[in-house]
């Protein structure tokens, strides 16, 4: 009679232990994801300046910056990374875009309130990477515990589901570099 008390005292203790890792690992998650958030906006409430500042020296950049501001709207509204990842990638590159087209207008790139903006979006675009890295590291994390045995066994009793990474992909990652050697 003792053995099964004890058996079932210690499956009890098992069962609140991994519950607990369960509930504290997802509040990390959610931590996580609210540092990305936190970088998103501090970007959000950059890219007007930015945008304002270019106007005034190109008119022929109008698409890019309609662009900009467009894709900026559309990513403020969503909430989950999975929803976030598109207009971000997008985002981003038009972003780099814009900083490219910089180098054609010499005033501007001479502007000190510009490059201030410029260095400030590069500041906040490293934050945004590690913040990233953080938050998929913790998605790993849980999801590989949601979807481990025996755990998943009380992930599915408890009904904690697997979190989506957000992943911010361009183009020219995925493109193999050309290299020549020679003519």
């Amino acid at each position: 009679m003792i053995v099964i008390i004890i058996v079932i005292v210690l499956l009890a203790g098992w069962f609140v232990y991994i519950y607990n890792r369960f509930v504290s690992q997802r509040n990390i998650v959610r931590e996580a994801w609210s540092g990305i958030d936190v970088q998103l906006k501090r970007r959000y409430d950059l890219i007007p300046n930015l945008v304002d500042a270019v106007k005034g020296y190109s008119q022929y950049e109008r698409e890019l910056l309609q662009d900009i501001t467009a894709l900026r709207a559309k990513s403020m509204q969503l909430n989950s990374p999975g929803e976030k990842a598109k207009p971000e990638s997008a985002l981003s590159g038009r972003l780099k875009n814009l900083l490219a087209v910089a180098e054609n207008y010499p005033d501007l790139k001479a502007n000190k309130s510009f490059l201030n903006l410029q260095q400030q979006l590069t500041e906040a675009e490293d934050q945004i990477q590690y913040a990233r890295r953080y938050y998929n590291g913790a998605v790993r994390d849980y999801n590989t515990r949601v979807e481990s045995f025996p755990s998943n066994i009380i992930a599915s009793i408890f009904n904690f589901k697997q979190e989506e990474f957000f992943e911010i992909t361009f183009a020219t990652e995925r493109q193999t570099p050309e290299v020549k050697i020679g003519d």
